[in-house]
């Protein structure tokens, strides 16, 4: 099953001589269970279709599915509770709020969602502890580093029953061995979870951890690929006989 799905959209700003095309047509599915990378050059579009799929933006034209149900024909409450309970979504900038410990913004979309204060901490401190965080769940995010704060972040999207992560450049603020930690955190959760991923990033070692790589140029998609053998496939390969 496609948990996400996007067909023919398109994206606009302004108008006439001021026009800009963010997306052109634009047609993409993700399924259950699979990590999709989506690489282009600056101003390609990346990041306007990571905000249409997370339905924080509405296309100019076409339609966006989620587990099946087109996005259009859901009212505005019931697109913030998907985003509360399906999507989670990993912003460049982090998007922390500073007057909450890392572990109170991990678990505050939980609380939101009515889970009670103490279960939405522990599923927050476990969330955090997968990304190496444990320790520091107390601390507010200008006592972070920007690694710490981006696998925070990453914590955050993650927690809870979430079915739909869109990442946007993950890695951009993490050392290479952080990075490496992190994508194999998003595969593990798409393989043993269940979890969909799409995964922005300009990285071609990290991409190669997806099990399709997309290619963006000018708003058009130029190609869809699968990646050369990654670093999972050094785990899993048997040896030669």
């Amino acid at each position: 099953m496609s948990m996400l799905e996007l067909r023919g959209v398109s994206k606009s700003y302004g108008q006439g001589s001021a026009e800009v095309h963010a997306l052109h047509e634009v047609s993409l599915t993700a399924d259950e269970g699979a990590m999709v990378a989506v690489m282009g050059p600056s101003g390609s579009g990346k990041s306007t279709l990571l905000t249409i799929a997370g339905t924080l933006e509405e296309p100019t034209t076409g339609e966006v599915l989620i587990a099946g149900q087109p996005v259009s024909k859901v009212s505005g409450s019931a697109k913030a509770a998907l985003r509360r309970r399906v999507i989670g979504y990993v912003f460049q900038d982090f998007n922390l709020l500073p007057g909450l410990t890392a572990a109170e913004n991990v678990s505050l979309p939980l609380e939101l969602d009515g889970l009670s204060a103490r279960k939405a901490r522990l599923a927050g401190l476990r969330s955090l502890e997968r990304l190496g965080l444990g320790e520091r769940a107390a601390h507010y995010p200008d006592q972070l580093s920007g690694g710490e704060r981006q696998r925070v972040a990453i914590a955050r999207a993650m927690v809870g029953e979430r079915r739909l992560l869109l990442a946007d450049e993950p890695s951009g603020a993490l050392d290479s061995s952080n990075a490496q930690v992190v994508m194999r955190l998003l595969h593990d959760a798409c393989k043993d979870g269940g979890m969909t991923a799409v995964v922005v990033t300009h990285d071609a070692q990290l991409a190669s951890w997806a099990d399709r790589v997309v290619f963006l140029r000018d708003g058009r998609v130029t190609d869809q690929t699968s990646p050369v053998p990654g670093p999972e496939s050094l785990l899993t390969s048997e040896p030669n006989q």
